[in-house]
């Protein structure tokens, strides 16, 4: 995917659910979601062990079947060999652009996801790239 087309995809998402959030600020399936809610996304928490308990204003789901509204982006945080157990509940969600943060892989689950004309980016972290798109190159 172009960066054009991913910047476009993330200039009009307002909706991001994140599978696999978590609570403690030192993981990147929270500060890469914080970062998102501070730059005006909804963020849609997903994660069975913290159900029902609040993270990023929102009620923590136990699962994709709980969300309520479209979702623009899913951006999941779960191992490569877990993905194929989510494939059902996300293409019954139908986000508008599943996100495999970084180091996320599954060939077999990116065609499938694909197959259902649901567009997909791997392997990269959802907040570098908001960053690089948006503010450009950041120095070190």
């Amino acid at each position: 995917m172009s960066d054009q087309e991913l910047k476009t995809y993330l200039s009009r998402a307002k909706t991001i659910a994140v599978l696999g959030a978590h609570k403690d600020p030192s993981r990147p399936a929270h500060y890469v979601p914080r970062y998102l809610l501070e730059r005006g996304y909804r963020i849609l928490p997903v994660n069975p062990r913290f159900a029902g308990e609040e993270l990023f204003g929102e009620k923590v789901a136990a699962s994709l079947l709980e969300l309520q509204g479209p979702v623009d982006i899913l951006d999941v945080f779960r191992p490569g060999e877990a993905l194929m157990a989510h494939l059902e509940e996300i293409l019954a969600l139908r986000p508008g652009l599943v996100w495999l943060q970084s180091g996320i892989r599954n060939p077999a689950f990116e065609e499938r996801v694909r197959e259902a004309g649901i567009p997909l980016v791997a392997d990269r972290c959802l907040m570098v790239e908001h960053r690089r798109l948006f503010f450009g190159s950041i120095p070190l």
